[in-house]
């Protein structure tokens, strides 16, 4: 069966932007491992891929598989193209697929703002009312303390009370990690650290150049 026009150009953006270097893998902890020269040469790399992408071809990528959405989303986070907030906020409460959840927590909370944090807690909501599922609600909890961190701000407290939906979760079978809250708050605040360096790279992020003007 032949491929659509819009196939073959999705295609074209996975070996351009998804694959290289096998990227879409190291989006993530395994940031954290790298230093000296690899770790220089993959954020110099991400940050020039965020400022030649287009808006329209995001949209492809995230309209594509795990790898295409995953590195998506992250080039979004280290252009800061906010005007994707609606469309991250749409796949992380859908969480259709594995592997993503953590890209478009990151790229919400490099946005920075109130807006950023109710696609969280609308996330938080629910599934952290399904024990049984073990998907992103770490991930979403550290977004949204580190946003509340910046903004001054508690959306995550309601979460945090005794016996709250994040204890129900946390008690809840399958077994989960009972680490402190705040140990999910630093590893995202991490891969945000990641993303703001490989910002720097970005030319359309040096320029100024806003999400809706690109």
């Amino acid at each position: 069966m032949r491929c659509t026009d819009e196939e073959d150009e999705r295609l074209k953006l996975i070996r351009r932007y998804v694959t290289p270097g096998r990227r879409y893998l190291k989006l993530g902890g395994v940031l954290i491992g790298m230093s000296g020269s690899d770790r220089a040469k993959f954020m110099r790399k991400l940050g020039q891929a965020a400022g030649e992408i287009s808006p329209r071809e995001l949209s492809l990528l995230l309209d594509g598989g795990w790898r295409e959405r995953k590195t998506a989303a992250w080039l979004i986070a280290v252009a800061g193209r906010s005007e994707f907030r609606e469309s991250l906020g749409e796949l992380l409460l859908a969480s259709e697929g594995p592997y993503t959840g953590q890209a478009y927590c990151v790229a919400l909370t490099t946005f920075g703002t109130s807006a950023d944090a109710a696609p969280l807690a609308a996330y938080l909501d629910r599934y952290l009312q399904r024990p049984d599922l073990y998907y992103d609600q770490t991930a979403a909890l550290g977004a949204l303390l580190l946003l509340d961190a910046k903004l001054g701000a508690d959306h995550a407290g309601r979460f945090l009370t005794p016996n709250g939906l994040w204890q129900q979760w946390i008690d809840g079978p399958p077994s989960k990690d009972r680490e402190a809250p705040d140990t999910y708050r630093e590893f995202i605040g991490q891969l945000c650290a990641f993303a703001d360096e490989a910002a720097k790279r970005c030319s359309t992020r040096r320029l100024g150049v806003t999400a809706a003007g690109s």
